[in-house]
C-alpha cells in the first residue's frame, strides 16, 4: 500500500469519528502534551544541576515588561577565540554551552561545542542556539575582546521571566547589575529559571509545577 493509500484511508476513518468527539480526542491530546512539558519542567527543576548567572543590561534597558521580565546573562556573550571554539557555528545551530562557577560562583563559559560532539566531563553543559559571529571592535559591549577576535551571541531559552501582573516595581527600579538568576540544568543540557535574585535574595521562586 502506498503513503498516499495510507494517508488516505486515515482520512476517510478520522471522517467517520463524529465531531464532538474529534474535538475531545484533540483536547486530550493537547492536555497530554501540556502536561508532559509542565512535567519535564519539573523533573529539570528538582534534578537538575544549579548555576548563578550574572544579568547585563538589555536594549531598551528597562527590564520589567508588563507581567515578564527580559533578560540577558553575561553567558549570552561567548568570546570564542579565547576559548578556543569553532568560529564557524550557523546561526540557529544547537549548541552546548560548558560552564563551571568562577571565583564570584557565578557561571563563567569554559566551552562551546556543537551539539553533535563530545562533552567534556566536569562541567554544567547547557543547551542552546546560536546566533551571530561577530567581530570584535573598539568599544564592543557584553564582554571584554579585543579587535580581530570573534564573539558569539547565544539564546538559551532562559532570556524572558514571567512574574505576578503588577508584581515587578522591585524590578522595574533595579540595576541589571544587581539582578541574578538561578537556573537548573539537566544532564542533556535543557534549563529553566529555578529563581530570580536582587543582592543575592530571592523576589521570586519558581514553583515545582
Amino acid at each position: 500500500m502506498t503513503g498516499l493509500a495510507v494517508i488516505g484511508g486515515l482520512d476517510r476513518l478520522v471522517a467517520r469519528i463524529p465531531g464532538l468527539a474529534r474535538a475531545g480526542l484533540a483536547a486530550l491530546v493537547l492536555c497530554g502534551l501540556i502536561l508532559a512539558m509542565v512535567f519535564e519542567r519539573a523533573a529539570i527543576l528538582r534534578d537538575g544541576a544549579t548555576i548563578r548567572l550574572a544579568t547585563v543590561p538589555v536594549d531598551p534597558r528597562d527590564l520589567f515588561r508588563g507581567d515578564y521580565v527580559v533578560l540577558n546573562y553575561e553567558i549570552s556573550t561567548i568570546n570564542l577565540t579565547r576559548i578556543g571554539a569553532a568560529t564557524d557555528l550557523k546561526r540557529d545551530e544547537a549548541i552546548h554551552v560548558g560552564v563551571r562557577a568562577g571565583t564570584s560562583g557565578q557561571a563563567e563559559v569554559m566551552r562551546v561545542v556543537r551539539a553533535s560532539q563530545p562533552r567534556e566531563p566536569g562541567l554544567i553543559w547547557i543547551a542552546g542556539k546560536a546566533g551571530p559571529v561577530l567581530n570584535c571592535f573598539r568599544g564592543f559591549v557584553g564582554t571584554a575582546c579585543s579587535e580581530g577576535e570573534k564573539v558569539l551571541r547565544v539564546r538559551y531559552g532562559l532570556e524572558s521571566y514571567f512574574v505576578p501582573q503588577g508584581e515587578g516595581r522591585a524590578i522595574e527600579t533595579t540595576a541589571s547589575s544587581r539582578v541574578e538568576v538561578l537556573a537548573a540544568v539537566s544532564v542533556g543540557g535543557a534549563s529553566a529559571i529555578k529563581s530570580l535574585l536582587i543582592d543575592g535574595k530571592p523576589v521570586y521562586d519558581e514553583p515545582p509545577y
